[in-house]
């Protein structure tokens, strides 16, 4: 795999969610009431240090707790490796879905990420829209970078980074 491809669900294996619970933690953004989460783990099984294969699963919590029921309709990922290599991912919504959240609801995934080197950040962005009566304007929510690490993060919980860029669209 090259920098910068993320799998999709069809070539992920459903990963547990204890898996998470020992890994790199993130509240990334809130805006407009969406808060999007991110954990991050290290995949041993499935990578080869002697052979520059690292592989990484990250799992992503958004979090609608605005009053308007909202659609994921795109997504950007920048992915840079220990050396400084930066490669983009845009896609069509999220593993093969664009899902609609309603108010005080939420929505999770599983994907990962290949790397040649033994750590790397991900960030990007997620566009959506609000999709009622009052109008369907199209704005984004930028995650911030986290990291993809060999070394486990001994938290346990989601942390927080408050993060402040974030686009509207016309």
């Amino acid at each position: 795999m090259q920098l910068g491809t993320v799998m999709n669900e069809g070539h992920c294996p459903t990963l547990p969610l204890e898996m998470f619970k020992r890994c790199n933690n993130f509240v990334l953004q809130k805006f407009q009431g969406i808060r999007v989460q991110v954990r991050s783990v290290y995949i041993e099984g499935r990578s080869q240090p002697s052979k520059g294969q690292y592989f990484f699963a990250y799992r992503i919590r958004i979090t609608n707790n605005s009053d308007r029921p909202v659609q994921l309709l795109r997504r950007h990922w920048i992915i840079t490796d220990a050396n400084g290599r930066t490669g983009n991912v845009w896609g069509i919504g999220v593993i093969g879905e664009q899902p609609v959240i309603l108010p005080n609801t939420g929505f999770e995934y599983s994907s990962a990420c290949p790397l040649s080197t033994p750590s790397g950040r991900m960030e990007g962005d997620f566009e959506m829209k609000h999709i009622d009566k009052v109008g369907s304007k199209t704005f984004n929510v930028a995650i911030a970078p986290f990291s993809l690490s060999t070394l486990e993060d001994d938290t346990d919980t989601f942390g927080e980074v408050n993060c402040d860029a974030v686009l509207e669209k016309e």
